[in-house]
C-alpha cells in the first residue's frame, strides 16, 4: 500500500471508528481508531481515542493519547483541550488551567469558545467569579449561540447580583 491509500484506508477506519463511539461501542471504536493511527496517524485520530477513553472513565489513558496528538501537530487546539477537561474532572484544576491557556494558543482550533468556557467553568469551581464571567463572556462573543455559555454566564450573573 502507498501513502495515498494508507491515508485513505485510515480515514475509512477513522469514520467507521467515530459511528461506533456514537453508539457507545467503545472497545469497537478503540480498535478502530488505532487501525486508522497505525496506517496514518493523525492529531484528530488521537484525540478522539482519546475521547472514548473519556467515555470510559479512563482519563489518564485519555490525556496520554491527547499528548500523542500533540506530537503528531503541536497547533491542533481539541487535544490541549481536552486534556484541559481531563485534569478538571480528576480535580487538578492548576494542570487544567495550563492546557486551556494552551488551547487558546493553538493556531488550528475551531472552537476557542469551548476553551474559554473551559477556563469559566474552572475559575467558578474555584470560586473566581469575575474570571468565571469573563471567560463565559469571551465563549459568547466568539459563538452566540453557544448555549453552555450562555446558562452558564447568566446564572452567575444572578448569582454575583
Amino acid at each position: 500500500m502507498n501513502n495515498s491509500d494508507n491515508k485513505t484506508t485510515s480515514k475509512l477506519y477513522f469514520i467507521k471508528a467515530f459511528e461506533l463511539q456514537r453508539r457507545g461501542k467503545y472497545e469497537d471504536a478503540i480498535n478502530n481508531y488505532e487501525r486508522s493511527i497505525k496506517l496514518f496517524p493523525t492529531a484528530e485520530a488521537f484525540t478522539f481515542l482519546g475521547w472514548t477513553y473519556s467515555f470510559m472513565g479512563n482519563f489518564e489513558r485519555a490525556i496520554e493519547e491527547c499528548k500523542n496528538a500533540i506530537e503528531v501537530d503541536p497547533e491542533y487546539g481539541n487535544s490541549y483541550n481536552d486534556i484541559g477537561t481531563y485534569h478538571m474532572k480528576l480535580g487538578n484544576y492548576d494542570e487544567a488551567l495550563i492546557w486551556f491557556e494552551l488551547a487558546l494558543k493553538a493556531k488550528r482550533y475551531d472552537h476557542y469558545e469551548f476553551a474559554h468556557f473551559n477556563l469559566g467553568v474552572l475559575f467558578e469551581r474555584k470560586g473566581m467569579w469575575f474570571e468565571a464571567v469573563e471567560e463565559y463572556r469571551k465563549a459568547i462573543e466568539i459563538n452566540p449561540d453557544y448555549d453552555p455559555a450562555k446558562r452558564a454566564f447568566l446564572a452567575l450573573q444572578g448569582k454575583l447580583n
